[in-house]
């Protein structure tokens, strides 16, 4: 059974007091559901391999991992050669990030477990330490995979288009993206969900 993630009356009730726009808005879109993953290493090794490339050659690759590897786990990655990854479907670029994400966990240099009770900005910084992870990516897996609650990311560009579209603007600037994201806090991981959904209307 898929899990989603979590959100209900408290959160919408708080953002549409905060603004009246986004309220309209989820007044009109009603409840979102997303999946999250919660074994963040999974969740980290399918984050790299989606990167730029459509949603259905994604799942397509992160099967084949599942084919290839049985379970994805830190110990079957890092054994691995980046050969047998790259034959997934992936780049050898990311086969390498993939395995060295792998090590990392198994030597003892990222430890997973410990990710969870770090604020959000450290474990940003701890995740992009990573080769092949980014901020964005970084910022995704504080969504779907720990559900941390207040995530607004800057450098999704659905996420400034939904912003454009709701508040009419054709363009916004940083300072203009955290008076927003201001406003959502500490519920900005729910006004993203609704975000994305206004991006693509």
């Amino acid at each position: 059974m898929k899990q989603l993630f979590q959100y209900g009356p408290a959160e919408i009730d708080y953002l549409k007091k905060r603004d009246k726009k986004l309220g309209a808005a989820i007044d009109e879109i009603g409840m979102i559901e997303r999946t999250v993953n919660p074994d963040l290493f999974t969740a980290l090794v399918a984050s790299v391999a989606s990167q730029q490339i459509s949603a259905k050659a994604a799942e397509t690759v992160c099967a084949r991992l599942e084919d290839q590897f049985g379970i994805i786990s830190p110990e079957s990655i890092a054994s691995a050669t980046e050969e047998e990854i790259q034959k997934c479907g992936m780049s050898m670029r990311k086969a390498g990030y993939i395995r060295g994400i792998g090590s990392a966990v198994t030597e003892g240099r990222l430890d997973l477990s410990a990710l969870r009770e770090l604020p959000d900005n450290d474990v940003i910084s701890q995740l992009t330490a990573l080769n092949g992870v980014g901020v964005w990516t970084a910022e995704m897996l504080l969504i779907f995979s720990m559900e941390r609650q207040d995530v607004v990311s800057w450098g999704d560009l659905a996420i400034r288009r939904g912003m454009m579209r709701l508040y009419g603007k054709e363009t916004i600037d940083r300072a203009a993206f955290e008076r927003y994201r201001k406003r959502y806090s500490p519920y900005g991981s729910v006004a993203s969900l609704y975000l994305w959904e206004i991006s693509h209307q």
